[in-house]
């Protein structure tokens, strides 16, 4: 076996029953012996020494080319063996820290995001093929981090919680309200808006498909009056709008360009109007995305810390009126997903081959871990531009809650039935 991967490996694994087989069929063991047994296997000398040098990128790599297999276990299992023994020290080592330290040195560069580099960026995971995100999300295609109020909640109720949850925070106290939802994804968040609360929405994406696939939803629903979706930079979008929602696009911005985003919102957000930021956040000191999805995945991608934010909103005129910490939440989705993609593996394998579902398997595992393990949180952030916009007590978000989640049963209870017989025809 490489002597650096050893090396890490004997520093690294005190928990669990960790088997690897070398490329020479070597097998060794790690941990005290608990818990489910776990093998994995090089398939190469060249996928053992990546991997002892940069396993925070090679180790997906390797798995994706073939380099490695799970042999005993998921990789799932062995990626949250790993973080759990790991902590936020996944790389501890000297090399590793100064590979780290160059990424997050290079960080202004990678994620450069003009707004024709924004669009190649999207196109690179939001274009796909419309049937793969057919096999994992929920009937809306909420691509973000669902809101479980109760431990056995279904993803779809999950889902539409989040958007009842969202809608609380904005505060519609009367109709005809114009909001602008940026990074609007399939159209999910924007409809919802705009049938439950009459909303004016404009809803911006950088994705052709998305935005296919949400006007023609608007226009079913018999909501295009109210619901208007565009191929848009949030930098080319002019107001006033009363309302600013963002849903799970705040990722995509790029720490060069926070400033930007903040200016564009504050300009464009009325003096009483009220914002609602929802980004995946870190929460600890900045850093850097992980190696392997900003590679395969969201190329430049960042997940910000909660400082970060601040410093740049504080800048613009920007009052922070609420925040909310999600935690455990979007492992859970990210279960969700992951279990529904498993199921369906070769329904994508179809689509694409072997190797994209290697790498999507990788990536779903390793987020969820991530969420679970290590330092990834979810920030709902709440604006304003003055004090006194808002209530200043939470109990109007409670309130509004509650009659939304009566708004939203009978619909609940039509979704129930619909599977129920779904299932029953497939059986």
């Amino acid at each position: 076996m490489n002597r650096i991967l050893k090396y890490y490996l004997d520093t690294l694994i005190r928990t669990g029953d960790f088997t690897v087989i070398d490329a020479e069929g070597t097998s060794r063991n790690w941990g005290d012996g608990t818990g489910k047994p776990l093998t994995v296997r090089f398939n190469t000398r060249a996928a053992e020494r990546a991997v002892a040098l940069n396993p925070s990128l090679k180790f997906g790599e390797a798995y994706m080319n073939g380099g490695t297999d799970v042999v005993e276990g998921t990789m799932y299992d062995v990626l949250a063996l790993i973080f759990q023994n790991a902590g936020n020290n996944v790389t501890s080592r000297p090399w590793m820290r100064a590979i780290e330290k160059l990424r997050r040195g290079a960080r202004r560069i990678v994620q450069y995001n003009t707004p024709r580099r924004a669009r190649s960026n999207v196109q690179h995971h939001y274009d796909l093929s419309g049937q793969l995100y057919d096999l994992f999300l929920d009937e809306d295609r909420q691509y973000s981090c669902a809101y479980f109020e109760r431990p056995d909640a279904t993803l779809e109720e999950a889902q539409l919680a989040k958007k009842r949850h969202i809608a609380a925070k904005l505060k519609f106290d009367r109709e005809d309200l114009r909001v602008l939802d940026i990074g609007c994804g399939w159209g999910g968040m924007g409809l919802y808006l705009a049938r439950n609360l009459s909303a004016d929405v404009v809803g911006v994406t950088l994705s052709d498909e998305q935005l296919a696939i949400a006007q023609a939803r608007a226009s079913d629903a018999g909501l295009a009056d109210r619901a208007e979706f565009r191929l848009q930079d949030y930098r080319k979008t002019e107001g006033p709008f009363d309302r600013i929602v963002s849903v799970g696009m705040f990722e995509h911005v790029g720490v060069g360009f926070y400033d930007e985003f903040f200016a564009r919102c504050s300009k464009v957000l009325k003096d009483d109007g009220v914002m609602l930021l929802h980004t995946i956040g870190r929460y600890d000191p900045p850093g850097n995305t992980n190696a392997f999805v900003a590679k395969y995945i969201f190329p430049g991608g960042y997940i910000p810390s909660l400082s970060e934010v601040m410093a740049a909103s504080e800048r613009h005129g920007l009052i922070v009126t609420d925040i909310e910490v999600l935690r455990i939440h979007y492992a859970e989705t990210l279960k969700h997903w992951r279990e529904r993609f498993l199921a369906h593996r070769e329904e994508a394998k179809a689509l694409y081959d072997e190797r994209f579902c290697r790498m999507w398997e990788f990536y779903l595992a390793a987020s969820e871990s991530a969420f679970r393990w290590q330092n990834l949180v979810v920030f709902q952030l709440q604006f304003t531009k003055s004090l006194d916009t808002l209530p200043i007590t939470r109990g109007y978000m409670n309130a509004e809650e509650d009659r939304l989640r009566r708004l939203d049963e009978p619909a609940v209870a039509a979704a129930d039935v619909a599977d129920i017989q779904e299932r029953q025809a497939a059986e």
